[in-house]
């Protein structure tokens, strides 16, 4: 694992708050403790993400970011490169390095975007080239995972530490795959 501090996006989520969350006594809470036993403990985990600059044809450019382990999770999208007050630099015990490359997750940025594209009526877009330029800024984003038990079988839910929300089943198995590594 590598050392050394690392530039994360400052949680909107403190640990107290994440475990209220993985805690409550809400029908999510209440079906995962009835699933996979009670919770255990949680940790906080910071996922390395490449920023990239996305122009559609003549329209303003966009600050994407993907994350850079397998491109599997919510893309991030920024107005501007995150700085000063918005991010915090520290060392981070539980971090995921990149595993892709630059141009694989540029490729995989751009199937996304053409995604999102086509769902909102690609047939207003009048130029469907993209041009994807590299941001260079090395951010990871935070992330809470809760533990849960139940007969010796551990099941991890993940939360969003900036978007404040609960992520569903392909960030769950994203986790527990970087976990059973």
């Amino acid at each position: 694992m590598t050392r050394g501090p690392i530039r994360i996006l400052k949680p909107n989520v403190t640990r107290d708050e994440a475990l209220r969350t993985f805690s409550s006594g809400g029908f999510s809470g209440l079906y995962w403790r009835l699933r996979s036993g009670p919770l255990q403990r949680i940790a906080d985990v910071y996922v390395q993400y490449f920023l990239f600059h996305v122009k559609c044809g003549d329209a303003r450019p966009h600050l994407f970011a993907i994350d850079s382990v397998d491109g599997s999770l919510d893309l991030f999208e920024f107005p501007r490169i995150p700085q000063g007050p918005e991010v915090l630099s520290f060392e981070a015990r539980n971090r995921i390095p990149a595993s892709l490359s630059e141009a694989s997750a540029a490729e995989l940025l751009r199937e996304k975007v053409l995604r999102v594209i086509f769902q909102q009526g690609f047939f207003k877009l009048r130029d469907a080239r993209l041009e994807i330029i590299p941001a260079s800024c090395e951010l990871y984003l935070p992330y809470w995972l809760g533990f849960y038990e139940r007969g010796g079988a551990v099941r991890c839910r993940v939360m969003d530490a900036v978007r404040r929300r609960i992520e569903g089943a392909k960030a769950s198995a994203f986790f527990e795959h970087w976990l059973a590594a």
